[in-house]
């Protein structure tokens, strides 16, 4: 196929919610489905439109319990248009369906570049001779607002009517995650639909109990002549718009449906149906929306386009577009996080978790202003993190592991084993090294825009109170005299308690505890930078007392750090579980990537064994440079050599199951520091996760968005070794074979598209003109300093050593 295009030969009802998945279209604002227009929702179709950060709360009758769930909610679905032909001579035959109609070269094509779906096919109805159907459809990238559905029939051998039902449909729920079923999944009321003649119908309604009132015009005319004849017709909860159309052989109909979409959340308009009707009032037709919306499309591209050869670039392109689709510049007027499953899907709930430690050092460097909105959206809800601290007796902020529209902790408290049919208690709410996540992306952001404004205002007040946070929760141990962070659960997720424990939680989980030494550090070499009166501002914003900040210090060098056998410990007692039988378990089931479940269908737990969900100590060579991951260590007063750390990824790369599409990435990027050799494989596998859906079903639940920008930031950082800090590039390139050609470009403080290149071992970096300061570019043999206008070729050395860093710690 070509690079930019993805194709999907045929109809498979088995694939269809994968590939709806995949040719979801979206432009930040809102994302719809790449469900068929004709079908509504059920086991194989599932059509899903959903506006970003616009959630719904409701209650719900599980396992004995009344428990209260926040949902990302299901739209109406503006794509319904349904058809069905009549022959001069004859009745009106069926309406259209994949599912009852044979089909005849079916395909769906989605053109990456100009962002467009479409699909054509042909078939007989009945005794009626073959239609040919095209359609493509678009969600507007330009006019965040405006979607648009076009559909060109012809009639190869006869001649007669065709009837046309476009709906706007308001009866709809959230049904896209199956296990989800027992829960209460309607969330919109008040449903209301009208006309405005001569061709637009209207739908309005609202959240049941966040009350988010939503608006959607659809107009849909005959291309180029009037029907046959149009009427309006009233459904209860769908607005119907029906048309018949004049066919002949050969000449081809159009039907173009145009919608707009507006919520209360809005701004700048006076209500949200007043502002659809107006909007739909004032489109252009499909052709001329379809240029305006390619040429915003051809500006991201410009801004963010990555090239790498062959599959892995074809691959990488598409995890491009479905993060631009999700996070897209609209997203920096929203008040919005980053949903771990796009605006694809319902699979959990839409929530924010800590994803966006995979999706801002992309997007730092290409979307600025994008992510300093994501930052936001947590500085918003720093109050509501406070309280939360605050109720478990505990200074500064505790961010939540699944955040929503308010920032409360909205994970869970019970999930249900597929496997086994259980319902069991999450534990999930104890990974409080989100926290940790936000303050890294924080100050990864001021690294690429030198953004000073917001480090010492919102970005500082975010960091200090998360840095206050872990130093409370950390607890003095005499017996190892050492402070400890007890009661928590890991990135692994597996383990979420000891052994027979009555209580959850774990004990000095090594990338909490480093991550918070981290935090710490930063938050002290913040408050001695910071100007005077900024500093005495924030202390008396924030309530802190500089008496605080000795223990802060104490802590931040003194966290405890556990081992076994030579290697770094997952967590305090994780060398004293038992040996997993892997090769057992994976001779006897498929597919063990979800381990947890296994076990408990079996009547065991995972909590008594050494086995990993994902990467969870390797974490921090994801995150850190093996030079400022040594420094990390060597303030806590432990020694972390090359050996020590090349014995730890071997322990935990034997002990994975893969059970997230995040741990091969991770993996992956570790081995091409660490292994070389055998990264391939763990990228590969990432670059997979989502096309090839390896976690079996998961993907038509929406597409994992941190894994899609993680291979992206494999590539632009993992590949490059780049580093952003000092008010320097570092780049420290990794000899990846399969991977040894590639070119991206940055957006680096003042500087608009600083393009890298890679190619027969060298590696060329040029910087574009402009009335900015030169940019320092350091490597591991040299440093260069290149000039605006300038472009600089450098060969890279054949050996492979790390320079020498400096880290103000």
């Amino acid at each position: 196929m070509p690079e930019w295009t993805w194709e999907w030969d045929g109809y498979d009802p088995a694939a269809e919610q994968l590939r709806e998945s995949l040719c979801t279209l979206g432009n930040g604002y809102f994302a719809t489905r790449g469900a068929v227009p004709e079908c509504r929702a059920g086991l194989v179709h599932c059509p899903g439109t959903y506006a970003a950060g616009c959630y719904n709360r409701l209650q719900s009758a599980v396992a004995g319990r009344q428990v209260v769930n926040e949902d990302l909610v299901n739209l109406p679905n503006w794509l319904l248009l349904r058809f069905r032909p009549r022959p001069a001579d004859g009745a009106w035959g069926p309406w259209f369906s994949p599912d009852t109609c044979t089909v005849l070269d079916y395909r769906h094509t989605l053109d990456l570049r100009r962002a467009l779906l479409t699909r054509t096919f042909r078939y007989r109805p009945g005794d009626t001779g073959v239609l040919s159907v095209e359609q493509t459809r678009l969600v507007h990238m330009a006019d965040p607002h405006l979607a648009a559905l076009r559909t060109v029939f012809t009639a190869e051998d006869w001649s007669g009517e065709i009837a046309i039902e476009s709906c706007l449909d308001g009866d709809v729920i959230n049904s896209n995650v199956h296990r989800y079923r027992s829960l209460n999944r309607r969330h919109l009321t008040q449903v209301r639909t009208g006309t405005c003649e001569p061709d637009t119908v209207w739908l309005h309604c609202r959240t049941s109990t966040s009350d988010i009132g939503f608006a959607m015009a659809a107009r849909t005319v005959v291309a180029g002549r009037p029907p046959a004849s149009s009427e309006f017709r009233p459904v209860r909860h769908r607005a119907v718009h029906r048309l018949a159309i004049p066919i002949t052989p050969g000449r081809p109909v159009a039907v173009e449906k145009t919608v707009a979409l507006h919520t209360s959340r809005d701004t700048a308009v006076s209500g949200p149906l007043e502002a659809a009707l107006d909007g739909v009032s004032m489109t252009a037709a499909f052709a001329d929306l379809m240029d305006s919306h390619a040429a915003a499309w051809e500006r991201l591209w410009r801004r963010a386009e990555i090239q790498v050869p062959g599959q892995a670039g074809r691959v990488l392109r598409l995890h491009l577009f479905h993060l631009l689709q999700t996070l897209s510049p609209h997203t920096a007027d929203l008040d919005v996080g980053v949903p771990a499953r796009g605006l694809h899907g319902e699979a959990y709930r839409g929530h924010v978790f800590w994803d966006e430690l995979f999706v801002l050092p992309y997007l730092n460097l290409h979307f600025p202003e994008v992510s300093r909105a994501l930052l936001t959206y947590r500085y918003r809800r720093l109050p509501r993190a406070c309280r939360a601290a605050a109720a478990t007796g505990r200074a500064g902020a505790m961010y939540p592991w699944q955040s929503g529209s308010d920032g409360r902790e909205e994970t869970q408290q019970l999930h249900l084993n597929p496997r086994s049919g259980s319902w069991l208690p999450d534990h999930s709410r104890l990974q409080h090294h989100v926290g940790s996540a936000i303050a890294y992306n924080v100050w990864q952001y001021y690294e690429a825009t030198g953004d000073t404004e917001f480090l010492h205002t919102r970005g500082a007040e975010m960091l200090l109170q998360i840095a206050r946070f872990w130093a409370d929760t950390a607890v003095f141990d005499p017996d190892t005299d050492r402070y400890r962070i007890r009661g928590v659960v890991g990135p692994d997720e597996y383990h979420d308690s000891y052994p027979g424990a009555a209580e959850p939680g774990l004990d000095d989980n090594t990338y909490t505890n480093v991550m918070a030494a981290w935090v710490l550090t930063r938050a002290l070499g913040l408050l001695r930078r910071l100007p005077t009166w900024r500093r005495e501002e924030l202390f008396d914003r924030v309530r802190l007392d500089v008496g605080e900040l000795p223990k802060w210090e104490e802590v931040s060098r003194r966290l405890r750090v556990p081992y076994h056998q030579g290697v770094i410990s997952q967590f305090e007692g994780y060398g004293d579980l038992a040996e997993l039988d892997w090769v057992a378990y994976r001779a006897r089931y498929d597919n063990i990537r979800r381990l947890d479940r296994i076990l408990e269908a079996e009547g065991d737990t995972v909590n008594r064994y050494k086995a990993s969900k994902q990467a969870d100590i390797l974490m921090l060579g994801y995150l850190f440079s093996p030079a400022e991951l040594r420094q990390l260590f060597r303030r806590l007063g432990y020694d972390l050599d090359n050996e020590i750390w090349r014995r730890t990824v071997d322990y935990y790369l034997q002990r994975t199951s893969h059970g997230s599409t995040l741990s091969e990435l991770v993996h992956g990027l570790v081995l091409a520091r660490a292994r070389r050799a055998e990264a391939w494989r763990y990228v590969q596998e990432a670059l997979e996760a989502d096309i090839a859906d390896i976690q079996g079903g998961t993907t038509g639940e929406g597409i994992h968005l941190g894994a899609m920008a993680g291979t992206l930031d494999l590539v632009q950082r993992g590949l490059t070794g780049l580093e952003v800090r000092e008010d320097a590039l570092w780049l420290d390139p990794v000899p990846l074979p399969a991977l040894s050609e590639y070119g991206f470009s940055l957006r680096y403080r003042g500087h608009w598209g600083v393009g890298v290149r890679r190619r027969s071992g060298q590696l060329e970096i040029g910087v574009p003109d402009s009335e900015e300061s030169p940019i320092r570019v350091v490597l591991a043999d040299r440093a260069v300093t290149i000039a605006p206008g300038e472009t600089c070729t450098l060969v890279l050395p054949t050996s492979h050593r790390r320079p020498p860093r400096r880290h103000d710690q």
